[in-house]
């Protein structure tokens, strides 16, 4: 029987950037390593961004739970989630700094026998399932003319996006392989009903990459949040009673920790463009039993009301809103994403690449006219593109002269890049996250810089 591991059927690192976005990085790179190092920058990141992330991270909603209490209820359901896969449960461990997060160590990539009977689906399925989710109906794509419930089933993700849904017959595109579960579903339950099956399809018994699997699980006790989306919040500081300015919401990860960080005192306004992301950003606040949080349909770069010489009614109204009515404002600024773990390959162009920061530049415009003087402004990405971080950084310092940096609390990151207009000692007032060899070879993504006016 043959073994598979991380390597089957994925793309190699050379092939993760289109063409015209390696010369783009490249180029960029070069103002921050030396020329010959820059290959083995990009190539570091490829293989960085390819795997998920070796731990998970939880938030944890301290208006409701202590960490202790939280810690006992994961470790039931770890228990009772790992040894139904026959792997060894996880430790839940209190982070050293952060006192409302805990980590949960992740196992991968393991060894994995391949089993005859294959199933294929769509990327999305098959990256939710590297972080430990299981395969929903909607994620199939492929299956087996025989597959019964209760199969064993090796997984694959479709890397090309060309696999027909209800494909019997072998597919022979690039595929990804993610582990191996069993068939809850048959083919005829996947594919023959006239009405769609939502359900679990495959539960992931034997995944390439373990993590733990929530689901809706212990929702209203832990959030699971990438570590530097929390530190983010910790570094705005928001109190209890203050008016504070979430620009770029949704899915709520950031505002519920801001709305707890206030221990539910004050007025948060969340806003974010289309429905669908205020649907989920209104599911999210529910989920927390938060009160203080007013969540908007609307685009933040009109947020800024114009004219004062018109009535504008009083927050929390819907925007627009008068200058300086913020004591603090998050601008986690919509990017390229070159961060998000795990992508196994990037489809961006660079003409898209190249269109986010002036976008972000246009945000931010707007949270500064909307900071109150003295106030906080937390400008964070998932990138690690430095066009839309440390050059960032440098326009605004130049653009707009009240602002200045601060020291970041806490600080678990690594200072910013040098070679982007910011001096060394601003460059140790920027967060940093990404490998640790990305560093080195500095010698020495969601990045995080901290304002204020």
């Amino acid at each position: 029987m043959e073994i598979a591991d991380e390597t089957t059927h994925a793309c190699s690192s050379s092939q993760f950037f289109r063409p015209d976005v390696n010369e783009y990085l490249t180029s960029v790179f070069e103002r921050a390593f030396p020329p010959e190092l820059v290959t083995n920058v990009i190539q570091t990141l490829a293989e960085y961004l390819g795997k998920p992330p070796p731990l998970t991270t939880l938030r944890i909603n301290t208006l409701l739970y202590s960490r202790e209490e939280a810690i006992r209820l994961l470790e039931k359901l770890l228990s009772e989630q790992y040894q139904e896969k026959q792997i060894s449960t996880p430790p839940v461990i209190p982070h050293p700094i952060l006192v409302d997060t805990v980590i949960i160590p992740n196992d991968g990539p393991r060894k994995c026998l391949l089993h005859t009977k294959r199933v294929i689906v769509d990327l999305h399925c098959g990256l939710a399932v590297m972080r430990g989710a299981d395969v929903f109906a909607p994620g199939v794509m492929a299956a087996p003319k025989c597959l019964q419930s209760g199969d064993l089933v090796s997984v694959f993700a479709d890397m090309e996006g060309k696999c027909r849904r209800g494909l019997a017959a072998d597919y022979e595109a690039q595929t990804l392989y993610v582990g191996n579960g069993i068939a809850v579903l048959s083919r005829i339950q996947l594919f023959g009903s006239k009405s769609a099956n939502r359900g679990t399809a495959i539960k992931m018994v034997d995944p390439l990459y373990a993590a733990p699997s929530l689901n809706a699980e212990l929702s209203d006790v832990v959030f699971i949040q990438n570590l530097p989306s929390i530190v983010a919040s910790h570094v705005l500081d928001p109190q209890p009673g203050e008016t504070i300015l979430d620009m770029c919401a949704s899915p709520g990860g950031k505002t519920t920790h801001i709305a707890t960080l206030m221990r539910d005192k004050g007025c948060l306004i969340a806003l974010d463009k289309t429905a669908p992301k205020i649907f989920k950003l209104k599911q999210n606040v529910e989920r927390f039993r938060l009160s203080l949080v007013h969540c908007f349909i609307f685009d933040s770069t009109k947020a800024l009301y114009k004219s004062a010489n018109e009535f504008v009614p009083l927050i929390p109204t819907p925007p627009p809103y008068l200058p300086e009515s913020f004591d603090r404002i998050l601008l986690d600024a919509p990017c390229s994403a070159l961060g998000q773990r795990p992508q196994p390959i990037c489809s961006i162009s660079q003409t898209e690449l190249m269109s986010y920061p002036a976008y972000q530049r246009s945000l931010f415009e707007q949270a500064v006219g909307l900071l109150r003087p003295g106030g906080t402004l937390v400008y964070s990405t998932c990138t690690f593109n430095p066009e839309e971080n440390e050059a960032q950084v440098a326009w605004a310092l130049k653009s707009f002269p009240r602002l200045h940096l601060s020291n970041q609390v806490p600080f678990v990151g690594f200072p910013g890049l040098p070679g982007y207009g910011i001096d060394a000692e601003q460059l140790r007032m920027v967060q940093r996250f990404g490998p640790i060899q990305f560093f080195e070879l500095l010698d020495l993504q969601l990045n995080c810089t901290l304002f204020r006016k």
